[in-house]
């Protein structure tokens, strides 16, 4: 998930609007000026997984941050006076259990949440759609956001793509990002802007040994072996045109497997090579702890963030960094890969309607996403995103990567592909990494059957 949101406190804490700490006495609309917009009265119990309430400071980068409670009360609690909002925070890593629970007992309206989380709550019945209100509300336009994430996520649409329930709050950020002094000291031509696998991994061999210049060991690629949702793998599948499934999760059980197909062998054999060429603690997510700094040994990151390049331009000014790591978009035709989504959604049973939705409009809103980029670096789902440091090179590509997106079978919202495509394809990985690859045919014929029984005995 996200890094910083981890940082955050392992219980759930509940703060109303009117609790708020000591302000900072920092500005938080950028010089807007907050007028009532309406006498609307009502109360509105938002679930917010892993945001942060009070005001603190950011980990990375050592500036002061401003928390929700107190934004909130400087904007929204002036345009909405009457509404009373009550934030309850909930860590990421119990949040799907908690956030479940209050959907089933009432005890929340708006959501904060996971794409996955808001997948399957919808599918299982207990979120509310919200297209009735979209129509209704000409204060609301729904074109502001990105088109890839807004009409084509399973985050936010229904599996179908006829209903909306989510409105994108947070993108994840995963793009290509090379080393360009390591593809200097090697005399290796840059990459392409849609770098195919094909490339990467030719280019990733020759820089992999001792650099010819400093002597030190260089890896040509990196990924994280042991993700949970396989986000290399699902670009892989996109650069190939391996589809892995056809159908729709609104009917799982109907679903046609194409696990074992010769598409799908090329995206083994891609990672069987490829796994030979990174640092020994890819497979659990270790070893490029440098990346994106001055001592970095990696030439090529997939799935890359860019923020710890970010975060030292911020802290320490350093462009020098922001000129030599390069992003690009991702592996798939058209630039695109796996696009992390996280929304605001509506609980099927919001015990006040019209005022949930304002405070869901409110904080999907384009000043919410401002806030939230200036304060914990959240990537931002809107097309004009101006408010956007012109520094920042990566949340751009970040934004061109996602207005592309497009949600596949080969996602986190399948349930058979995270509980036995993802670990199966982190094995394979992992056995590849030391020599001992499987039998790719064998090993996808096995999947595909796996795939199959699953269908075959859903109820």
């Amino acid at each position: 998930m996200k890094k910083w949101l981890l940082l955050l406190l392992s219980c759930t804490l509940v703060f109303t609007l009117a609790a708020c700490s000591e302000g900072s006495g920092k500005d938080v609309t950028g010089g807007v000026e907050i007028k009532q917009v309406s006498d609307m009265k009502g109360t509105v119990r938002v679930a917010l997984a892993g945001w942060q309430l009070d005001n603190g400071i950011n980990a990375q980068t050592g500036n002061p941050t401003i928390g929700l409670t107190e934004y909130m009360d400087k904007t929204f609690k002036k345009m909405y006076p009457n509404i009373k909002v009550e934030l309850y925070q909930i860590p990421w890593e119990n949040v799907k259990a908690k956030q479940t629970a209050m959907l089933m007992s009432g005890d929340a309206d708006v959501l904060y949440t996971g794409g996955a989380f808001a997948s399957q709550w919808y599918q299982d019945g207990l979120l509310r759609d919200l297209d009735d209100l979209i129509k209704e509300d000409t204060s609301f336009d729904p074109v502001i956001y990105l088109d890839g994430i807004m009409n084509n996520s399973y985050s936010t649409k229904s599996p179908d793509g006829s209903k909306q329930f989510g409105i994108p709050a947070v993108l994840g950020r995963r793009m290509t990002i090379y080393d360009k002094k390591l593809f200097s000291d090697w005399g290796v031509e840059g990459l392409t802007e849609k770098a195919p696998p094909e490339e990467i991994l030719e280019k990733a061999k020759k820089m992999t040994g001792k650099n010819p210049k400093t002597g030190e060991q260089n890896y040509g690629v990196y990924w994280s072996g042991n993700s949970l949702n396989g986000s290399t793998f699902v670009a892989l599948t996109l650069a190939f045109g391996a589809k892995g499934a056809e159908g729709s999760l609104k009917d799982v059980k109907s679903i046609k497997w194409h696990l074992n197909t010769p598409e799908m062998v090329k995206v083994m054999e891609w990672l069987k090579e490829a796994a030979k060429l990174p640092p020994a603690g890819f497979i659990t997510a270790q070893g490029a702890e440098n990346f994106g700094l001055e001592k970095n040994n990696i030439a090529i990151a997939l799935d890359s963030t860019g923020g710890a390049t970010m975060n030292e331009f911020i802290a320490n000014n350093n462009k020098d960094l922001l000129d030599r790591f390069e992003p690009v978009m991702n592996m798939g035709p058209k630039g695109e890969g796996w696009v992390a989504v996280d929304p605001f959604v509506m609980a099927k049973n919001a015990k006040d309607v019209k005022a949930s939705w304002e405070v869901l409009k409110f904080l999907t809103s384009p000043m919410t996403q401002k806030y939230t980029y200036e304060n914990f670096a959240m990537t931002p789902t809107i097309k004009q995103a101006d408010f956007v440091k012109p520094e920042d090179k990566y949340v751009k590509k970040a934004l061109d990567i996602a207005n592309v997106g497009h949600s596949e079978l080969m996602d986190e919202a399948n349930p058979f592909y995270m509980s036995d495509i993802v670990p199966a394809v982190n094995g394979f990985i992992s056995k590849a990494a030391s020599g001992n690859a499987p039998d790719i045919q064998q090993f996808l014929d096995e999947l595909q059957d796996r795939a199959e029984k699953w269908s075959a005995n859903l109820k």
